[in-house]
Formats: structure tokens, C-alpha cells, sequence
């Protein structure tokens, strides 16, 4: 069974203007896997730690917020790495077990485990015979 999954981040010229409350520096990258329990979400961090995240789940929608500060001082003759503030938000279309989500860092990658609840997994009806 498929979840939906999609990105609902906007650019300031795309919603009302007055909701917006964050300014984003870069728009981190994420990937999204579906198996039959479970959406993993691996989102590519480098340079932020655990302690700069806040991710939440809530109305259907999961929100990852934070912050990569700066590494070196001074002028950088070439520049790609984003720095600063990020935020991504994901509406998630089918019921996600919001008890159990769960986030770990490692080396630079955020993996966001969110467990399907059992009404939507998939399952093996048993047919009886008589």
C-alpha cells in the first residue's frame, strides 16, 4: 500500500507572506523509502549537530527545523556548503504510529524512522477451509 508523501515548503513568494515566521538559508536534501511498516526519510545534515534540530509531527505533517553554524572564520574564496538556518516540511497522506517516530544523526545524514499504524499495513487474510 502506497503512503503519500510530499514536500509543502514554499518560498516566501508562494504563501499569504504575514504566516511566515522562519527564514530558511537552504533547503537541506532529502530522500524518502517506503516499505511495507514503515517511511524512512534520510535527510543530508552535514554539519549539524543533534543538539541544533527540532522535528515534529503533528496534523499530518512532519517538520524538520535547524541550524549549521558557520565552521571558519574569515572570507572563503568559493563558497556551496549552506550555513544558517534550514527548514523542510513533509505532509504525510496516510496514518503514521506519531508514538513511535523516531530520529537518529550519523555522520551527517538524519534518519527519520515513522512506523505505519496497523490500520494501513498491509496484511495476509487466512482463508479456512471446512
Amino acid at each position: 500500500m502506497s503512503t503519500t508523501i510530499s514536500s509543502n515548503d514554499k518560498k516566501p513568494s508562494e504563501s499569504g507572506g504575514a504566516e511566515h515566521t522562519y527564514q530558511s538559508t537552504f533547503i537541506p536534501r532529502f530522500d524518502i523509502w517506503e516499505g511495507d511498516d514503515e517511511l524512512l526519510l534520510f535527510g543530508d545534515l552535514p554539519g549539524v549537530e543533534a543538539k541544533d534540530l527540532d522535528i515534529r509531527f503533528e496534523n499530518s505533517e512532519l517538520t524538520i527545523h535547524g541550524v549549521v553554524a558557520k565552521r571558519h572564520g574569515g572570507e572563503f574564496l568559493y563558497e556551496e556548503y549552506g550555513v544558517g538556518d534550514f527548514h523542510r516540511t513533509f505532509a504525510v497522506g496516510e496514518a503514521i504510529d506519531a508514538d513511535k517516530i523516531s530520529a537518529e544523526m550519523r555522520d551527517g545524514v538524519l534518519k527519520l524512522r515513522l512506523p505505519k499504524s496497523e490500520k494501513v499495513k498491509p496484511r495476509r487474510i487466512k482463508v479456512n477451509a471446512n
